[in-house]
């Protein structure tokens, strides 16, 4: 089954120029979703996470039933002020400013394996940030995975630990 069959492109969304690649219609098939997470499961299992973390707020969606398949916990990387209790913060640079996620402070132990989990990879910005949050808390970062990979952004060049997508787009 090929993944990018069911992944629908939308012209000029959020704003004029940008090609959003929208997985809801991937989400809203049943057979393509199966196929899509046993795949991602295939692939993250390699790095035998301990626990896998979603990144805000489209990664929730794919980490939260691949923890589930791999037996993992799921953890929940998001924008700053919006985790209740004691948090640890990772502030870092956009293109025009900066921006900050942030983890529980309890949401992964000293040496516990992650891997990083998105729905897409563009530049690179949030997964480096995030790998190094959770470098900063203690984890081991085991690696990152995502459905879609922008290739043209070169936002692998930014991490420096293994990284898997099921689909690329090369424009």
């Amino acid at each position: 089954m090929d993944i990018k069959d069911h992944i629908r492109s939308i012209p000029d969304f959020p704003k004029p120029g940008i090609l959003f690649y929208d997985i809801s219609t991937l989400l809203a098939h049943e057979d393509a979703w199966q196929v899509a997470m046993g795949r991602m499961a295939k692939s993250v299992r390699r790095r035998q996470p301990d626990i896998l973390a979603g990144i805000e707020s489209r990664g929730f969606l794919v980490a939260a039933p691949l923890a589930l398949k791999l037996g993992c916990g799921f953890v929940m990387v998001r924008k700053k002020g919006k985790l209740p209790g004691p948090v640890i913060p990772y502030e870092y640079d956009l293109e025009y400013g900066s921006d900050t996620i942030e983890i529980q402070e309890d949401a992964v132990r000293k040496g516990q394996r992650v891997v990083i989990v998105d729905d897409l990879l563009a530049t690179g910005g949030t997964m480096a940030a995030s790998c190094e949050l959770f470098k900063k808390a203690g984890a081991e970062v085991a690696g990152a995975a995502c459905i879609i990979e922008l290739t043209f952004l070169n936002g692998r060049s930014k991490l420096n630990i293994p990284f898997d997508a099921l689909v690329s787009y090369d424009e």
